[in-house]
């Protein structure tokens, strides 16, 4: 039987005090802390701040025990080819090397990243059912295969859920948004699913664009900081008035909600946590002038500052770089190699030289493989049957190989892996209990770490 363990206040069809979705026009005399275009990004700043209370007691019996507080994800959006990557094989044109753990060896393609591979480990069985874009996404993200009739949590969005939020810092970012012209397909993917938009990431800009800076944290320059405490001596007296007119519980609760977003609006540290202007050009350099590169330093300041869940777009030039249906070879050899083994290297050094890496998950994964044959346009197409990914920091153990594949990297040949199991040891890394089950709209307990056939996945013992 299926271990229930139903979360408290987790009703997201009941109006919850509080809720900016049921309180409507209530809030519009808070509207000004809406500054710059919240709304465009994908969540409202008051959004993030009214889970705060919430999340902060529900900490864990053993939560003290975790060692990891923060994560990154490298999203390698397309689906990298396994057997091009970190599974190497007679059939690819690329050749294995060797690497700083004997007997682990991958692609040529990433000589700087091979001298890594005592921070990272490799799962080569990983096995997933979803052969399209947004469905692989939202299976491999939410550990759940689509249901139109239940949308299920992100893995971010749990982790934000179950640990909170940190030092006034969203607890759960995407940098830069992933596909800016028809995301819509693919937002149940990193979204909370049933659990309410409060636990959706935030969307950032792109880092690698002139002029980038993050609109919701920049005060308009007609607005001072003086002309705040202003309004909010104005905007005093007229809750005073209203109150008079409708006590409600909930306005002690807004109250607070106001100052954190204020705090957050106001705070230098928070400013100074997305301003990479306080990188140095060598810095930059190191990471690559690029949108994965700068996206991946931008991820360091921000669980550096205290940001959860960092979900880091991993193609160089539009979403699905790594979806290399046509020239796969040459795609590989001139663009996505050199950018991976550039950007992913210099932050597993940073990580490292700022002790953040102990205390850091490193995820690096794609919605599936690529098909073990070359087709007939000289590229590989959609294979979630066997594909590999890298996880690492946070205290997952380095230096290991999960799993096999066969001669081609077609199928499992040993340990076929499933996200629960993948899920589960991150989750066991932050000292959250992996047998967690969430109760869902219509009853349905599911769990957090869902495994093959809907069951249970459970930590890789090797790595945690």
């Amino acid at each position: 039987m299926m271990k229930q363990q139903v979360l408290e206040g987790e009703t997201p069809m009941m109006k919850q005090p509080g809720c900016v979705h049921c309180d409507g026009g209530r809030l519009a005399r808070r509207d000004f802390l809406r500054v710059g275009s919240l709304g465009l990004l994908g969540i409202g700043l008051g959004q993030y701040l009214q889970v705060s209370r919430a999340l902060a007691s529900q900490e864990l019996a053993g939560l003290a025990k975790r060692k990891a507080n923060a994560c990154i994800l490298l999203w390698l959006s397309g689906g990298a080819p396994q057997m091009d990557t970190f599974d190497p094989k007679p059939t690819s044109p690329f050749k294995p090397i060797s690497t700083n753990v004997d007997g682990i060896q991958i692609s040529d393609l990433f000589p700087r990243l091979s001298q890594h591979m005592d921070k990272l480990s490799i799962i080569r069985s990983m096995q997933t059912k979803e052969t399209n874009h947004p469905q692989g996404t939202v299976e491999v993200m939410t550990g759940h295969r689509p249901n139109a009739g239940i949308k299920c949590p992100s893995l971010s969005t749990i982790i934000c859920r179950e640990l909170g939020p940190r030092n006034e810092l969203p607890p759960n970012l995407v940098a830069p948004l992933p596909i800016k012209h028809s995301f819509a397909p693919y937002k149940d993917a990193y979204q909370s699913g049933f659990m309410d938009a409060r636990y959706d990431p935030m969307f950032l800009p792109d880092p690698s664009e002139k002029d980038f800076e993050l609109p919701d944290l920049t005060l308009p320059q007609s607005l001072t900081p003086e002309a705040i405490e202003d309004r909010r001596e104005f905007l005093g007296v007229v809750d005073r008035l209203f109150r008079r007119k409708e006590q409600m519980a909930e306005f002690s609760t807004l109250d607070q909600y106001t100052e954190q977003a204020l705090g957050m609006l106001l705070s230098p540290n928070v400013k100074k946590a997305f301003d990479l202007t306080q990188e140095s050009d060598e810095t930059k350099d190191a990471y690559g002038r690029n949108k994965v590169g700068l996206s991946a330093l931008l991820s360091r300041r921000l669980v550096e500052a205290g940001a959860r869940f960092v979900t880091v777009t991993g193609s160089p030039k539009s979403y699905a770089d790594w979806d290399t249906h046509a020239d796969n070879n040459k795609t590989m050899r001139e663009s996505l190699g050199p950018v991976l083994d550039q950007t992913l290297p210099t932050l597993l050094e940073d990580l490292k030289q700022r002790g953040l890496l102990e205390t850091t998950v490193v995820l690096v994964m794609g919605e599936f493989g690529r098909t073990p044959d070359i087709n007939t346009q000289a590229g590989r197409d959609h294979y979630p049957d066997c594909w590999s990914m890298l996880l690492g920091g946070g205290g997952i153990e380095g230096g290991q190989v999960i799993g096999a594949s066969d001669e081609k990297a077609a199928h499992p040949i040993e340990r076929p892996t499933s996200m629960g199991e993948v899920f589960a040891t991150v989750y066991k890394a932050f000292g959250i209990d992996y047998t967690k089950t969430y109760m869902t709209p219509v009853g349905r307990p599911i769990y957090i770490a869902n495994g093959f056939e809907d069951q249970l996945g459970h930590p890789i013992p090797e790595l945690i």
